[in-house]
């Protein structure tokens, strides 16, 4: 978890990604706080999609951290809102963004801000999510955080989606916002998905 400044001018890009229950946002919100303690100007931005906790207007933690954000729906939303005077652009969940958020990540951090960002890096099917492949490729940081699996107790890098208590089949929707009773983290191996191809061999 870096709070390097690479230099006193020059802007750059950080990601912070990984499981839900990872502790994404409580990372971000600890480097936006660092960085206001530095005297730095800082705005923060979020995905409207998500209102969990303290809802829509606040980045918040399972545990009751916050700090106050703008929601937004789309990367031209937050380019339109954007501080001129703003040294640090912060953005949370950013897999529910369009992949405009990588040109304008790219743009903040070219014109000396710094960018940064957290998001689900995977969806529940266990593959990437959104623009969030791409913003840790162009950026210079990417964390990538890990949970703990319900399971078995090991490391987890998967979201586990619950429908009715069972694992959401593959063909669900992408999008659904939910907590601990919607989802959970799970490792590789606990981590569970079914398609209807497998339905059909296990009734043969």
């Amino acid at each position: 978890m870096s709070d390097v400044y690479f230099t006193s001018a020059g802007g750059w890009i950080e990601v912070i990604c990984g499981v839900m229950f990872s502790g994404k946002s409580e990372e971000l919100i600890r480097r936006v706080r660092r960085a206001i303690i530095a005297r730095r100007r800082v705005q923060v931005f979020k995905s409207h999609l998500d209102e969990r906790y303290s809802g829509i207007y606040a980045v918040s933690t399972h545990d009751g951290r916050a700090v106050d954000a703008v929601p937004v729906d789309n990367s031209a939303e937050i380019a339109g809102k954007i501080d001129p005077t703003a040294h640090v652009v912060a953005i949370d969940e950013a897999q529910f963004l369009d992949r405009g958020i990588v040109a304008l990540a790219t743009s903040l951090a070219s014109r000396g801000r710094r960018v940064i960002v957290a998001g689900t890096d995977t969806d529940f099917r266990g593959e990437p999510f959104g623009a969030m492949p791409q913003l840790m490729a162009v950026a210079e940081l990417v964390d990538k955080l890990h949970a703990i699996c319900v399971i078995c107790g090991s490391p987890a890098s998967r979201n586990q989606r619950l429908i009715d208590g069972k694992p959401a089949r593959y063909d669900s929707p992408t999008i659904m916002i939910g907590a601990s009773d919607s989802y959970q983290a799970r490792c590789r191996h606990c981590h569970s998905c079914p398609r209807a191809d497998e339905d059909q061999v296990t009734l043969l």
